[in-house]
């Protein structure tokens, strides 16, 4: 976090499903043009000062469920445009367009006062004002809760920041990569005498999204009832080590502890997929009755009376000879093999996909979480579905990702400026809009 702060084996054109309704009235993989008047947060107005993933994410997901999100970018645009890949015009990469769809994007000089001024406009309008950047650089712009709550008194005001403001680290600059080390996740690699690594997903990045998320809807389900404004922080290293924790503090949850901190089942050395005669499967037994049906899929039925893998409690006490004695049975069958043999046995398993594989589960593809769509100056692209369902609406994109400032000139004009005055605004580098020109060149 900063200041601010298909080809073969791909997805296939075509899904080739039945369009059936389901229970809650919408039919499998047919997108449903809804308004944003039927969507649950319809009305709600966020004005958002985030880049990269954290905010983004977070204001992806109020977007998709009806939020009104206003992106704020500086002239530059938001990192992620520029560091996730290549796209057919500069600054949309997939990883952005994803993030971002179902925003308006405004590009103002925030250096400038005329350009503190025009956020302020935008912020007396709104529900909901989010931003990324360390405290000392929110002062200095004059953007602090105290300024704010006094031009909108009822306004949600959240602050995404490194670590909590009350400790040491306060004034540090943070990534996911950094706090994935510093929750001890990569750590975790390195058990077994493996080097530690970072998981290769910002997964610290993407939790703390979704804490930003609820604390979002909780905030504005208690204005339903108070009237009142809140201001809120989201630490990113506290709220992945705390989740970390919840996991792995395991008998040191304790006083005194009655055993060291790590999860021993999912800290062995093979607790990891298993491999086959021709790659690998992920199989997991937690109850008693999976593991005696997965001796049963083993032909190995006398198993169930050793006293070892009986009870949850003794097979903890004897993970690593478990887990060694199931791939070795593994190892004996093709993938093909065990998938239907244990499915035929009830027992959890899915093969190891590739990212190039998952693309052509039958799964994912009999449910649409992926869809192709046209962007007005992408071209042909592949939307990711919104995977949780609600009766009464089925959530798509509104509006597709939008090029820096692309709709700066609209928001000022919704916010009291005059066409004179929007002009000056751009003249005087205020405020700026980069609406390409398509072109057949990849940047």
């Amino acid at each position: 976090m900063d200041d601010q702060n298909e080809g073969e084996g791909g997805l296939s054109a075509e899904h080739n499903i039945s369009a059936m309704p389901d229970k809650f009235g919408n039919e499998l993989n047919k997108s449903i043009d809804v308004s944003a008047r039927e969507l649950p947060l319809h009305g709600i107005r966020i004005v958002d000062l985030t880049s990269a993933v954290v905010g983004p994410y977070a204001t992806q997901i109020l977007a998709d469920y009806g939020a009104e999100v206003l992106k704020l970018e500086e002239r530059s645009g938001d990192v992620i445009r520029w560091i996730s890949g290549r796209s057919p015009t500069p600054g949309m990469s997939g990883k952005f367009m994803h993030m971002n769809r179902n925003k308006r994007s405004i590009s103002l000089n925030l250096k400038s006062e005329a350009g503190r001024d025009a956020l302020v406009r935008l912020i007396k309008t709104a529900d909901v004002f989010l931003h990324n950047m360390r405290p000392a650089a929110i002062e200095r712009l004059g953007l602090t809760y105290e300024h704010l709550v006094k031009v909108q008194p009822t306004l949600i005001y959240a602050g995404i920041v490194g670590f909590d403001q009350r400790g040491p680290y306060r004034n540090r600059p943070a990534y996911d990569s950094i706090l994935q080390g510093g929750t001890a996740l990569a750590s975790l690699f390195a058990v077994h005498g493996d080097e530690p690594r970072y998981v290769p997903f910002v997964v610290v990045d993407r939790m703390a999204a979704l804490m930003v998320t609820h604390t979002l809807l909780a905030a504005l389900f208690a204005r339903q009832r108070d009237g009142l404004s809140r201001e809120i922080e989201i630490p990113m290293f506290e709220s992945f080590a705390g989740l970390l924790l919840s996991e792995h503090l395991y008998g040191s949850s304790f006083d005194p502890p009655i055993s060291k901190p790590g999860d021993a089942r999912l800290l062995d050395a093979n607790a990891k997929p298993v491999r086959t005669l021709d790659g690998h499967i992920c199989v997991t037994t937690n109850t008693d009755a999976q593991v005696a049906s997965l001796f049963e899929a083993f032909g190995r039925p006398d198993l169930k009376q050793d006293e070892r893998f009986r009870t949850a409690a003794a097979r903890i006490d004897h993970i690593r000879e478990f887990f060694e004695l199931r791939s070795f049975e593994i190892a004996k069958q093709k993938t093909s093999h065990w998938l239907n043999v244990l499915s035929l046995h009830d027992i959890p398993a899915m093969p190891c996909h590739t990212l190039e594989s998952l693309l052509n589960d039958p799964q994912i593809k009999q449910v649409g979480l992926l869809e192709h769509g046209e962007h007005p100056t992408q071209g042909r692209i592949v939307n990711i579905n919104v995977p949780t369902r609600m009766t009464g609406f089925n959530p798509s994109v509104r509006i597709p990702a939008p090029h820096i400032g692309e709709h700066t000139e609209a928001l000022l004009k919704e916010v009291g400026y005059s066409e004179q005055e929007v002009n000056q605004l751009f003249s005087d580098g205020v405020a700026y809009s980069d609406i390409p020109v398509q072109d057949s060149g990849n940047v």
